[in-house]
């Protein structure tokens, strides 16, 4: 189980990363759970920075970094989540022939980050209004990074806001990028590679370059949680 949401079949979320490069999670938020993390937005006591997109041209809209601790709910989702992605990683990692391995628990993660001078907690509110967008980007804090990070919509698509589908492009070696387009549902979460994942070519794996970014909101309120599992410098 999930705090306030669903059960996670995290044997299929590993197969569908390392077949398609994401993996959805419906029904991981319940509704109610959605609401209450959403009203989180206005509170301000709860974040260490927010960022205007438009000035910094990330895109139309703003997001708001958490300070420590987090709220309850999410400190909890985010130690859930992950404990079964590091195996993940672990794995990505030895396709890719990279030595050093994750720690099982995220507690043991954040302490090397923290070694590393990465304290500042990074899960995130976002925001965007009618006409707001996210550009393509990735999300690198420091010298350490988690290869996978958690998206989860807490609006309705159709009803609330219009748009504003989740974005995905890979760039494979020597080919052109392919685009992904997801829309999530209410309290549906998405899982996804923070910088790069490992595919199967025809000669053993190939590191595949990763970026995300959000579609043009066309009209509404749409606002989303981030879960991003590396401290920030």
């Amino acid at each position: 189980m999930t705090p306030g949401g669903g059960t996670v079949d995290w044997e299929t979320v590993a197969r569908d990363l390392d077949e398609r490069g994401f993996a959805r999670l419906p029904g991981l938020l319940s509704a109610a759970a959605c609401d209450e993390v959403a009203k989180l937005y206005d509170r301000d006591a709860l974040f260490r920075k927010t960022i205007d997109m438009a000035p910094k041209r990330f895109g139309v809209g703003t997001y708001r970094y958490f300070k420590a601790p987090l709220p309850a709910r999410l400190e909890a989702l985010r130690a859930a989540a992950y404990a079964p992605l590091a195996a993940v990683a672990n794995e990505w990692r030895a396709a890719l022939g990279v030595k050093d391995r994750f720690p099982p628990t995220l507690a043991a993660f954040l302490r090397r980050c923290h070694r590393a001078g990465q304290t500042k907690p990074t899960p995130l509110l976002l925001r965007y209004g009618a006409g707001g967008c996210n550009r393509l980007h990735q999300d690198l804090y420091g010298p350490l990074v988690f290869p996978l990070q958690l998206t989860v919509q807490l609006r309705r698509p159709g009803v609330d806001f219009e748009g504003g589908e989740f974005l995905l492009v890979e760039q494979h070696p020597r080919e052109q990028s392919v685009g992904i387009a997801i829309a999530l549902a209410q309290g549906e979460g998405v899982i996804f590679p923070t910088r790069d994942r490992p595919a199967r070519g025809k000669r053993g794996f190939r590191r595949v370059g990763v970026r995300h970014g959000v579609s043009l909101v066309t009209a509404g309120d749409r606002l989303t949680l981030g879960i991003i599992f590396h401290d920030a410098a």
